[in-house]
């Protein structure tokens, strides 16, 4: 195997099945090859959304500040209600279930959200592990080192790169 690159049309890629012989042979190659660092450019857009995703806003601190806010003037309200009638303040009220009723929500929507987090997680995982293994092997394509298939990662990159990251409004 030569250690430079070459331009011939005789190579073999990956397995000993993909033995190229020809200009049509070596063609169809690199367009496969391009096709493939294509999706690999799609998978690094995709991991970045799924992690995006995992970040849900209900977690954030501005979503739960204004949370409590609008918390705690539903309950200035109620105990205005309360001050104003007899009858309510001697009997026992409703806000006294309301704050279990909001533990239970929060505990059920809290249990649902780490689920999410954890299959969000779970997929990002497998992402990653079909993004390694297609880029290690696009390098030992690479590693081929026959110019056409080395220009078609290359194309292919710029090519995916191109029409992947303005999907995550980088234009």
């Amino acid at each position: 195997m030569h250690m430079y690159f070459e331009g011939s049309s005789n190579v073999t890629l990956l397995f000993n099945f993909w033995n190229v012989h020809g200009p049509a042979g070596m063609v169809l190659s690199v367009f496969v090859v391009l096709l493939l660092t294509v999706v690999y450019e799609l998978l690094k857009v995709w991991k970045i959304t799924v992690g995006k995703q995992k970040s849900s806003p209900n977690t954030s601190p501005s979503t739960a500040m204004s949370f409590s806010q609008n918390k705690q003037s539903c309950f200035a309200t109620v105990i205005k209600c309360q001050e104003g009638s007899s009858s309510l303040a001697n009997s026992p009220s409703e806000v006294s279930l309301t704050p279990t009723e909001n533990t239970d929500n929060a505990a059920d929507s809290s249990t649902a959200a780490k689920r999410r987090r954890w299959i969000l997680h779970c997929l990002q995982t497998a992402i990653h592990i079909v993004q390694v293994t297609l880029g290690y092997m696009l390098m030992l394509c690479v590693m081929s080192y026959n110019i056409w298939i080395f220009l078609g990662v290359i194309t292919g990159s710029v090519l995916g790169y191109f029409v992947a990251f303005p999907l995550l409004n980088h234009t």
